[in-house]
């Protein structure tokens, strides 16, 4: 409901926000110059009397006196029947410049309040503030669910680019967008009388004057009374004509002041209706306020940005909802798929499920969990593929699951089997999957097969699961999920680097190029420097299909691309296509690759230090990071091998990054030689500096297999017993992060 909420205003309503935003931008810029072209006295030292006067010694005609909000003063004449309009200096009266309205300015400004529709356009532009609410709103409630809370909302965000990017525009625009927004509505709704703005209390007008010949202004005790900061408008009597008053507008209130005598004949004071409705204005325009204006004016150019963001995650959560053909009726069907998803990515899962299970000539139902119905009349079993989304909140495909569950009859239960999916690096991973199964449970469900997870869409961890249910169900199960491959690119091998023949574990570093350039433009790009190589940085992983495989393996890289190379680290596993094909590669063959960004898994930008650790070929994005360590900031590894005289990964690469500092520590592990042990046990011996370290902000970065990873955190929660701290704290800190396989 929340993402419904926070989606369906911006879908309607993005352009009128853009051209609301923008032209508000526009405007926002007005009041900070007319505040640097202003001269504004001290409070106290000139009366509006003293102004008057000044004022009349250099102008005939005069009118009206008027004080903008940015401190200019505008002098009104009429002469032989020619209005004008000036910018006058408050300590001599002289004119300064010509006042003349900017046509484009007041064109801005009827866009801005009416989208130059008139009436219609103000009650159009007022339900705009109003959507821009509720998505400042909605907004806000999302990003603080997504990191776990209100306390952690200004954490590190993670996800792809829109994502973050989205969210980081709003999380910087957020409280100036909704006092736009807000204060917008009120002014709106003044506008149609639908709440007091206070103008409407007038003073009356004086019946009675005194008559007789008009006093110097620079002498009327009224005028003289009222300091010129908070005049907003003085008009003048009729010339010639005794009867008539002075029209003073103050920031207090509004008055009529005798010409003859100077005394203030009536008076109405501002109430709270007015005072509020003057500050709301003076809130959304930035009159009075230019530094606000100048906020408010950045804050609204993030509409264009989070608008064009916000409709590109819209469309690729459509994009990437797949068409299930063959899908049976709920009331038909033998097996139900239920599909919980945030942004439709575990629908292509789902998708390659129901297409096995309908091979193998089963009948399949496949819907999103909010669907779930009352009664499965045919069906024997039942699946549930879930995402979590956030700190382990439903996704939105899936928030009114658990509240249908109680409606579903006693008598229609199959068995059923819940497959969750999500990412390790958040804390709580996969948390939606075990609340669904511990609601099926506790509500007298029984599972056919134990509930699982996957990590990061893993195609091979959802084929292992196949496996499992297909013999569970007595069936060849045979699920290959091939994620959307993005754009290739052709690498050469430049070069490798062989290590652990001796202990039976050969890996080798294997370093890739752009292939040689061709054309003449090729050669040319190449000679002043422009490289051919995607965009890709340490941390990241490159995709490569191994023959016979339509699923890619994904390798972390060791190196960015501004390195000019590709380098990932890669050990050779009994059976493994891809890794197999990789260790027979040749300095000069070629392979077919694509990058998959990974933002979760670098070090954050900061002086604070980085501890690195890792084991085996853990090391490569390690190693890319102390390689891209240029400014020198203090970085700790820990890694672990096996023999040091076998398979010492990088050792001359590492040396280096010892003696320029780049590397400020190195810890290693060695498990096959006298007395070997394991990079847990290095962390474990060094607990007083990782406690030190960790206390001043430092950050966590952990790159190995499964077990590796496991033996790690149970060591660093050893060592933060102290601390009152967790790696599950430091994880909802973004402090502490994986990459594992």
């Amino acid at each position: 409901m929340l993402r419904q909420l926070h989606s369906l205003p911006g879908l309607i309503a993005a352009l009128l926000l853009i051209v609301l935003a923008l032209s508000g931008a526009i405007l926002s810029l007005n009041p900070a110059l007319e505040r640097a072209s202003a001269t504004v006295p001290a409070n106290g030292q000139i009366s509006v009397a003293t102004l008057a006067d000044r004022v009349a010694q250099h102008h005939v005609g005069v009118e009206q006196i008027q004080r903008t909000a940015s401190g200019s003063i505008i002098v009104y004449t009429t002469q032989d029947g020619q209005t004008g309009a000036t910018y006058i200096d408050p300590f001599s009266g002289a004119a300064l410049a010509p006042y003349a309205p900017s046509t484009f300015s007041r064109w801005i400004k009827n866009m801005h309040r009416s989208l130059l529709a008139d009436t219609p356009g103000r009650a159009v532009a007022g339900l705009s503030a109003l959507s821009m609410l509720i998505l400042c709103l909605s907004g806000a409630a999302l990003l603080a669910r997504r990191q776990g809370g209100w306390r952690h909302i200004l954490r590190p965000l993670r996800g792809n680019f829109s994502q973050r990017w989205h969210a980081q525009l709003g999380r910087i625009a957020m409280l100036g967008l909704i006092l736009s927004a807000l204060t917008g509505m009120i002014m709106s709704a003044s506008t149609f009388g639908l709440i007091p703005d206070g103008t409407q209390n007038e003073p009356d007008f004086p019946t009675a004057v005194t008559i007789g010949a008009p006093a110097p202004i620079g002498t009327l005790s009224a005028l003289m009374a009222t300091d010129v900061n908070d005049l907003r408008e003085l008009v003048y009597p009729a010339a010639g004509n005794p009867e008539d008053v002075y029209s003073l507008r103050t920031a207090q209130g509004d008055g009529y002041v005798d010409q003859a005598s100077g005394a203030l004949l009536s008076y109405q004071a501002h109430d709270n209706a007015h005072r509020l409705y003057e500050l709301v204005y003076q809130l959304h325009t930035g009159e009075g306020l230019w530094w606000l204006g100048l906020l408010l004016g950045l804050c609204a150019l993030s509409v264009p940005l989070m608008s064009a963001t916000g409709l590109f995650m819209w469309w690729q959560r459509r994009r990437s909802m797949p068409r299930i053909d063959n899908n049976s009726g709920p009331q038909t069907a033998e097996t139900i798929i239920l599909v919980g998803s945030e942004t439709n990515s575990t629908w292509g899962f789902a998708k390659v499920l129901h297409d096995a299970l309908h091979q193998c000539g089963q009948r399949v139902h496949t819907a999103p969990m909010n669907q779930l119905a009352t009664d499965y009349r045919k069906a024997q079993r039942l699946f549930i593929l879930t995402s979590t989304y956030g700190d382990g909140s439903a996704p939105q495909s899936a928030n009114q699951f658990l509240a249908r569950l109680d409606k579903v009859a006693a008598s229609c239960r199959p068995s059923f089997a819940v497959l969750g999916f999500g990412d390790r690096q958040f804390p709580k991973f996969c948390q939606f999957a075990l609340d669904t199964q511990d609601a099926l449970l506790a509500r007298g469900w029984h599972p056919f097969i134990e509930s699982d997870t996957i990590d990061r869409q893993s195609a091979q961890e959802f084929a292992r699961w196949g496996q499992r249910v297909g013999s569970v169900l007595d069936q060849e199960l045979t699920l290959t999920y091939v994620p959307e491959v993005l754009q290739t690119h052709t690498l050469e091998l430049i070069s490798r680097v062989d290590y652990g023949a001796q202990v039976q574990a050969p890996t080798s570093i294997l370093r890739f190029g752009p292939i040689a350039p061709q054309s003449r433009i090729d050669r040319l790009r190449h000679q002043i420097g422009l490289s051919s190589l995607p965009r890709f940085e340490a941390g990241d992983l490159v995709g490569i299909v191994p023959p016979g495989s339509p699923v890619p393996r994904f390798y972390s890289l060791a190196s960015g691309s501004r390195d000019g190379f590709l380098e990932i680290c890669v050990r050779k596993h009994p059976g493994g296509l891809c890794s197999q094909m990789l260790h027979t590669l040749q300095p000069g063959e070629r392979i077919n690759a694509f990058i998959q960004p990974n933002p979760d898994f670098r070090p954050v930008s900061g002086k604070s230090s980085i501890i690195l650790i890792g084991a085996g070929t853990g090391i490569g994005p390690l190693a890319g990071f102390i390689r891209n360590n240029t400014d020198k900031y203090p970085m700790y590894l820990y890694w672990g091998g096996r023999d040091p005289a076998s398979d010492f990964l990088y050792e001359p690469e590492l040396t280096g990054y010892i003696a320029d500092r780049r590397l400020t520590q190195l810890n290693t592990a060695f498990s096959r030689i006298e007395k070997g042990a394991y990079v847990q046990d290095r962390v474990t011996g060094d607990a007083e500096q990782m406690r030190r370290l960790i206390e001043s902000g430092a950050q966590i970065l952990v790159c190995g297999s499964r077990a590796m990873a496991a033996s790690i955190m149970q060591a660093i929660n050893e060592v933060l017993a102290p601390l009152d701290l967790t790696v599950q704290i430091l994880k909802q800190q973004g402090r502490y992060r994986e990459d594992v396989f």
